[in-house]
């Protein structure tokens, strides 16, 4: 088996190799039994699937259970991954995704909760205030979309990835992802549109 000890002493260090193996490099050694390379990925990954979790629930605590429950069904599938099937942050993307879909649909209700944010400390109250006051309208705004178009929305604009990254998680058409975000956008345009001087901004774009 090759661990991630051997490894390392290529790249003077376990640190510096942790950057440098690729996903399904890691995936594979821990399908070997390498727990290190399970810590690595989660610390790589897990930050992605909580943000998307977050967004697409507003609530942290059924964010950081999705993401446990995807990252579980990754260490899962392991020892089958297939090598250039698919990026193994698409697949992950796309199991929390519809986690998110299955949570929702059991709830009886999308209970809104405010999300704290790390405070600059640099900032003024004033600032910290409308910075926060900002996130709540986003995220209100977001719970209003349609289901499709809340997904398409966090990871274009949230999680920056791009259409045809996107087009890939949701199986879908790159056309259908552009349609999905454009419409999305407007709604949203829409939807924050009576609350621009409440909120700061000039223009809502």
């Amino acid at each position: 088996m090759e661990d991630l000890t051997s490894s390392s002493q290529t790249f003077r260090g376990e640190s510096i190799a942790a950057e440098t193996l690729g996903d399904e490099k890691l995936l594979r050694l821990f399908a070997d039994g390498d727990a290190a390379a399970a810590r690595i990925l989660t610390d790589r990954l897990g930050p992605r699937c909580y943000s998307v979790a977050l967004r697409m629930l507003n609530n942290r605590a059924e964010a950081e259970d999705v993401t446990q429950e995807a990252m579980m069904r990754l260490w899962k599938v392991a020892p089958d991954w297939v090598p250039g099937q698919a990026k193994i942050s698409t697949w992950l993307y796309r199991v929390t995704l519809n986690l998110c879909v299955d949570l929702r649909r059991r709830k009886s209700a999308d209970a809104l909760d405010s999300i704290p944010e790390p405070e600059d400390e640099a900032a003024s109250a004033i600032e910290r205030i409308q910075h926060s006051t900002r996130l709540d309208a986003l995220q209100t705004a977001l719970s209003q979309l349609p289901e499709r178009q809340r997904q398409a929305v966090v990871l274009r604009h949230i999680e920056e990835l791009s259409n045809p990254e996107i087009a890939e998680i949701m199986r879908i058409s790159v056309e259908a992802v552009e349609s999905l975000v454009a419409r999305g956008k407007r709604a949203l345009t829409a939807i924050l549109a009576g609350r621009k001087e409440e909120l700061g901004y000039d223009d809502i774009r």
